[in-house]
């Protein structure tokens, strides 16, 4: 049975990369993208799941005050099953968890609690399609989610995000398009990128960044 290994050769990446010839003066423009680092930590699955849901439709900011209440209220740092048993509806309300966020996390222990979710073993002998597959049936959770979750936390190198709108963006800026790509379009567009979409997404969102305004003071993210 295959195994995939967390993270990647970053600077075969760009050297691949570095043959579209839209692209490569943006890879020069923008220089080397580090290794994400979180790709060689150790994390919980479901704990992660359970941030992303959390930091769902709010300013980050905003979701990192009500994840510090609901840690305090389990008294724990790790959010899963056993832990999140431990407080009843109202008392996560209270912390400011809105209805459909706690059916979600509701949802996501009693799948933790019955096997549903991958351990991070599991998911290193499993591919990209595979976790997709598994982690999607979770209320709250969209292909999107676990993309991220592929990308910095498991560094897998060939996912590119066709639904994410600062994906599109950056596509449209490197190949001069009037308007933005279809997903469809984009993961044409992506095939040359393989084996390294990820890596390619990674500058994507950079590029996109030159056409936004200027980024506000960083806050903290569901991944992080």
């Amino acid at each position: 049975m295959p195994r995939w290994s967390r993270g990647f050769d970053v600077d075969a990446a760009a050297r691949h990369l570095r043959r579209d010839r839209a692209l490569a003066p943006w890879i020069r423009r923008i220089g080397p993208i580090e290794a994400e680092p979180r790709w060689r930590r150790p994390f919980d699955p479901a704990d992660a799941l359970a941030r992303a849901i959390l930091y769902q439709q709010l300013s980050g900011k905003a979701a990192a005050t009500i994840v510090a209440r609901v840690e305090a209220a389990i008294g724990s740092d790790r959010l899963h099953a056993d832990t999140l048993a431990r407080c009843d509806d109202p008392t996560l309300r209270a912390c400011g968890v809105s209805g459909n966020k706690l059916l979600a996390l509701r949802d996501l222990a009693r799948r933790e609690a019955e096997g549903e979710i991958p351990t991070l073993r599991q998911m290193s002998v499993m591919d990209e399609a595979a976790i997709v597959a598994a982690l999607v049936p979770i209320r709250g959770i969209g292909r999107w989610t676990v993309e991220m979750m592929l990308m910095f936390r498991l560094g897998r190198p060939d996912v590119l995000p066709v639904d994410d709108l600062g994906i599109r963006k950056g596509a449209q800026l490197v190949d001069g398009l009037d308007a933005l790509p279809t997903p469809r379009a984009l993961a044409e567009r992506g095939e040359a990128w393989g084996p390294y979409r990820t890596y390619a997404s990674f500058y994507l969102w950079r590029i996109a960044d030159f056409a936004a305004p200027a980024p506000r003071a960083p806050v903290k993210r569901s991944q992080d």
